[in-house]
């Protein structure tokens, strides 16, 4: 529940500014405050003086019919209102290119500011500079700043701090489903401080996105180094919809095991055979051996205050850069929410729709080792010291084991894996060296994540005290 402040409470000049509407939600959200606040500082601005291009630098765009391609060659990388807070954009849809270039206003700048105008309003993502040739979608309103005016980092900032994002949010219209328009926004109160506090904050955004973007890179050509190290640089660029597809097959030899086609499937049973093929393998259940490979327990959530629990991320926030997970007592649940360094959580329940995450990986280092996970999971932890989970990720959260993973499936409407059939899984094993670089490249990408992370704060926190004492 929510409730007043009392050290800033709901004033009659607040209820005549909204026509004396009399439902908490103006007053509850922050908004109000927010712009009270910000009234009292000495110099402000609207958010459109600030701006500039397409549609005075506030713009998102029309409905448009999506054609989606697999060939990098005819389709440019595609995002919405949730893709665009993912932390690794490797399994972004394509769409085609002759579509693309009939909205190229669409196509995200390094320095924008995404910020989410239907559905869930007011999530906020800074464009790095490894996301050019990215477009976006309509539900995405693009705030691209005009640099002779204000900082692109001090800019993105304040939007999505404290003050901005009520202030957006608080924009929406609809009943069952939000928006935001251009228009809603333009004259949000931007505050303005001395060049050298702007400039800073700046450039600890930039850094953050230039790190942010070395853990792109970095993951893919850990990816890489791996199918390499084992001489399988066939399934880099695996294009999967370009191979003959599985039909008409047929299967001899078969056991109880299971009799689902799709874990037979000719595509993914090739992948397999080639990966098993390397001079030197082992099972994966070989190597989880002594550590992790399973999904985790069923439990009940029992609230908490942050101050007394632990964030628990399920499985579409996993793959956020920030997820905004739900608290609850770790005292209350099963000891297996929380993960050792370097667990790979598979997402392992879901539908086989190409953009679900289900059969996609992450990799439990650094800072997220604070954080909880759901039982939608299965833990991969390795017990082989010479086969260290940074190593396995590389291949991990590649397309080919993507494919590989949602060959294994079992069920009905919702998938999960077979859990022989995962065990069985052969992991072809570089020579040590090889093992250990990938492993290094792996961590050194999880550093820079972690890093990014600090650096957005301390450019928040600095905003945060100078709006602070500038309005005491």
């Amino acid at each position: 529940m929510k409730l007043v402040d009392l050290s800033n409470p709901v004033t009659s000049e607040w209820l005549a500014d909204q026509s004396f509407r009399l439902d908490p939600s103006p007053y509850l959200s922050g908004a109000l405050e927010a712009r009270k606040l910000l009234e009292r500082l000495p110099n402000t601005v609207t958010l459109a003086s600030v701006t500039r291009g397409f549609n005075g630098g506030i713009f998102n765009g029309p409905k448009f019919s999506r054609v989606y391609l697999d060939d990098n060659q005819h389709a440019v990388p595609f995002l919405g209102s949730t893709d665009m807070l993912e932390m690794d954009f490797t399994f972004l849809p394509k769409l085609s290119k002759g579509v693309a270039t009939r909205l190229p206003y669409l196509e995200v700048q390094p320095g924008m500011t995404l910020v989410s105008c239907s559905g869930t309003i007011g999530r906020m993502a800074y464009v790095r500079p490894d996301m050019t040739g990215i477009w976006s979608s309509q539900h995405v309103m693009k705030v691209a700043p005009n640099p002779e005016r204000i900082s692109a980092g001090y800019l993105y900032s304040f939007l999505r701090s404290r003050y901005g994002v009520p202030m957006i949010a608080s924009s929406a219209y609809g009943a069952i489903i939000q928006h935001i328009e251009p228009h809603h926004i333009a004259d949000l109160p931007v505050p303005r401080f001395d060049v050298a506090l702007e400039h800073e904050i700046h450039d600890l955004v930039e850094q953050s996105a230039e790190l942010r973007a070395g853990f792109q890179t970095g993951l893919v050509t850990a990816t890489e180094d791996f199918f390499k190290s084992v001489g399988l640089p066939e399934l880099i660029d695996l294009r999967w919809h370009q191979r003959e597809r599985d039909l008409g097959f047929e299967i001899n030899g078969l056991t109880s095991t299971t009799l689902r086609a799709l874990n037979f499937a000719p595509r993914a049973r090739h992948i397999i055979e080639r990966l098993g093929a390397w001079r030197d393998t082992a099972t994966l259940g070989e190597i989880c051996d002594g550590g992790t490979l399973r999904t985790g327990a069923r439990f009940k959530r029992i609230d908490a205050d942050p101050d007394h629990g632990v964030r628990l991320v399920g499985q579409r926030q996993a793959f956020w850069i920030r997820p905004e997970g739900r608290w609850i007592s770790a005292s209350q649940a099963p000891a297996d929410i929380m993960q050792k360094d370097e667990t790979i959580l598979v997402a392992a329940h879901g539908t086989l729709g190409e953009n679900e995450v289900y059969s996609r990986s992450i990799l439990v280092t650094g800072s997220w080792l604070e954080n909880a996970f759901s039982q939608d999971f299965v833990r991969v932890l390795s017990g082989d010291p010479d086969v260290p989970g940074a190593y396995l990720f590389a291949f991990f959260r590649s397309e080919a084991a993507f494919r590989i993973f949602r060959s294994l499936s079992v069920g009905g409407k919702q998938q999960e894996y077979h859990t022989k059939l995962m065990r069985e899984l052969p992991i072809p094993l570089a020579v040590p060296a090889d093992r250990d670089r990938i492993a290094e490249t792996v961590r050194k990408a999880y550093r820079d994540r972690d890093r990014a992370d600090v650096l957005e704060d301390q450019a928040l926190a600095l905003l945060t005290t100078a709006i602070e004492e500038a309005s005491a």
